[in-house]
């Protein structure tokens, strides 16, 4: 099936913001993408429709489009759902996994360390997005994999700022220990348990990852009640 150009302007920049080459906030000037695809305003404008439908940008009345910023509350919400999906994937994996997709997510495992014990958190972060996308290729259920991949770089920006605090790598290395552990030992229910843990955020855990993001990249009072007014 060929490709539209609005498909292909969304599938750029859905990746620009994945890679965090656009960042929560940034503007979106229909002319000068128009410009960078070599194409009209108009599939970039159906391109920023469809990215503002799956939440990636917010076009605002008069103002033009820019990457979503989430707020304190999504925020939340979506840390918590993300725990159950990559609890559920870890689940499948701990029920599933061949004994060769065991030792590639021991490889991606091992792959982490050095740069934990390292602190280099934007190192690490890549790393430990391979040993998850391990656990959801081992999960043998692709829809849930989709959607926790989707989610997961949805929460990009947020996730890598976690992982600057102090000693998170290590943390998180020693809890992908836990996780590992489950799975080769076929334990499901433990398998769920710890990775939930792994990725849920509560009380001071939360108020940690709130203080370490930038604010632009959360939506202010104000954007909020503009956005339940309009």
């Amino acid at each position: 099936m060929t490709q539209s150009t609005a498909q292909r302007v969304r599938l750029a920049l859905e990746k620009d913001i994945f890679l965090l080459r656009l960042q929560p906030g940034d503007k979106l000037d229909e002319a000068g993408l128009a410009q960078r695809f070599g194409t009209s305003r108009t599939p970039v404008r159906e391109a920023l429709r469809q990215l503002a439908a799956s939440g990636l940008v917010e076009i605002k009345a008069h103002r033009g489009a820019e990457v979503s910023r989430l707020s304190i509350p999504q925020l939340l919400e979506m840390f918590e759902f993300m725990a159950a999906l990559e609890g559920v994937c870890a689940r499948f994996a701990a029920e599933r996994a061949s004994a060769e997709e065991i030792a590639a997510i021991r490889t991606a495992h091992q792959h982490c360390l050095s740069y934990a014990e390292a602190g280099d958190a934007d190192g690490f972060y890549h790393a430990n997005t391979a040993f998850h996308e391990a656990i959801y290729s081992a999960s043998h259920n692709g829809y849930a994999a989709q959607q926790t991949m989707f989610l997961r770089n949805r929460l990009a920006p947020y996730r890598r700022f976690q992982l600057r605090r102090n000693n998170r790598p290590l943390e998180s290395f020693r809890e992908h220990g836990d996780i590992l552990e489950a799975i080769a030992a076929g334990d499901a229910p433990r398998a769920e348990e710890v990775t939930r843990k792994h990725i849920d955020v509560q009380g001071s855990n939360f108020a940690a990852l709130v203080s370490s993001v930038p604010p632009e990249y959360l939506q202010s009072p104000g954007d909020m009640a503009k956005a339940g007014s309009g």
